[in-house]
């Protein structure tokens, strides 16, 4: 009974020193929308300070996303016109625009054919869409993106985005292609790439380890050592190499006592060797990491303090 109670306490430890460390990590796993800025020379130079400003408009959107609706939409063309009559560089047809169109460059009309009122119109629409199929199940963002190609009212009666090809289609060509509107992230504090990975490596506790397990679904979400690192840090931006050995040299090498939670931790079979390194870690603090062990075993806490440890690497330094 008393080993049992001193492994419960260790587990309690553990569990409190992994939510404080990761706490800080709150805008990565699920607070406030982090800026989204476009890339460079994406969007053509007259319309990039509008798409910048009214991508902003509201949570449900952000700048590459309305890029890319207004490049499927029209390919910037602020002249189109569809055959179902839809209109403008934002293709609205003329009842919607009579509803939703906006005077927003305030010279006393709102013109569906001048991208500074169509732009901001879009945006705007994209907002009030969202709002009302904020109850719909499935990712809202799809479901916004349906509601503005095929109305709100066809999610909402089929519980999500409606089963039109022509729709469908819509959605997924933005959402890939608001990858290649969207600048490259920039560098996020280390202390939050650091707890954000945390927070990945403590989701995946109690998962069987599988060699060469990337946690993809070929591996039935199943990682190997270096795979975990690699998508916990992946989460967080951070793009790491592949196996143990090679991720040892993706930073600065900390000695044992400047530890800090968010390190890889490293384990060789030559303690003056890298190149024998055979298992690495995440460093949580107290001593102990995230890892996933070997065959037949799941991803737990583990001590670090063993025969085999070899020294850590703290990748959010660069």
């Amino acid at each position: 009974m008393a080993a049992g109670v001193g492994l419960g306490m260790v587990f309690c430890f553990l569990a409190l020193l992994v939510v404080g460390t990761y706490s800080a990590a709150s805008n990565l796993v699920g607070g406030s929308r982090p800026s989204v800025a476009l890339a460079k020379n994406a969007v053509p130079a007259q319309y990039a300070a509008l798409v910048q400003k009214w991508g902003n408009l509201c949570d449900a959107i952000n700048p590459a996303l309305l890029a890319a609706q207004l490049y499927q939409e029209s390919g910037w063309n602020p002249r189109a016109q569809s055959p179902a009559r839809a209109q403008g560089i934002a293709q609205f047809i003329p009842g919607t625009w009579a509803a939703h169109g906006l005077d927003a460059n305030g010279d006393g009309k709102a013109d569906v054919w001048d991208p500074e009122d169509a732009i901001p119109s879009a945006a705007s629409y994209d907002c009030k869409l969202a709002g009302y199929v904020k109850d719909v199940p499935g990712d809202p963002t799809a479901n916004m993106l349906a509601a503005y190609n095929a109305g709100a009212y066809a999610v909402i009666r089929y519980g999500g985005v409606p089963p039109y090809r022509e729709t469908q289609n819509y959605v997924a060509v933005i959402r890939k292609m608001e990858q290649d509107f969207s600048a490259p992230a920039g560098r996020v504090d280390p202390s939050r790439q650091a707890a954000g990975a945390i927070h990945y490596a403590q989701e995946k506790l109690g998962t069987p380890y599988k060699w060469g397990g990337n946690g993809g679904p070929e591996d039935n979400g199943r990682f190997d050592c270096s795979g975990l690192t690699r998508a916990a840090y992946a989460s967080v931006g951070i793009d790491l190499p592949r196996v143990a050995n090679d991720q040892w040299n993706s930073g600065p090498h900390p000695a044992r006592d400047e530890l800090m939670p968010g390190d890889l931790v490293f384990f060789s079979h030559d303690l003056n060797d890298w190149r024998a390194i055979h298992h690495v870690g995440i460093y949580v603090g107290g001593g102990y990491m995230i890892d996933a062990p070997y065959t037949g075993a799941v991803i737990r806490f583990d001590s670090i303090d063993t025969p085999d440890y070899f020294g850590a690497t703290r990748p959010t330094a660069g």
